[in-house]
């Protein structure tokens, strides 16, 4: 059980760091979230919660909001341990 909620715990902390690069990311190249959700073609919303961690992101929703903001992967993903 343990050996779960410890999984999770990094999970969640990887999800968190997603949406802190890819705020960041954002930021950086001076892309409203709103521009960023109409590039993507997402909803306001789901970007707000993806950047706040709130929320598990799909690789076609990343690869979405990849080539919505123009950096490279590396950018965005948390780094392997």
């Amino acid at each position: 059980m343990i050996c779960r909620m410890d999984n999770a715990a990094k999970i969640a902390s990887q999800i968190a760091v997603f949406g802190s690069n890819l705020r960041r990311a954002r930021v950086n190249r001076k892309i409203t979230q709103e521009d960023l959700a109409e590039r993507a073609d997402l909803n306001l919303r789901t970007v707000q919660r993806i950047e706040a961690g709130e929320t598990n992101v799909l690789i076609t929703t990343a690869m979405r909001l990849r080539s919505g903001i123009g950096c490279p992967w590396k950018e965005l993903l948390p780094e392997s341990r």
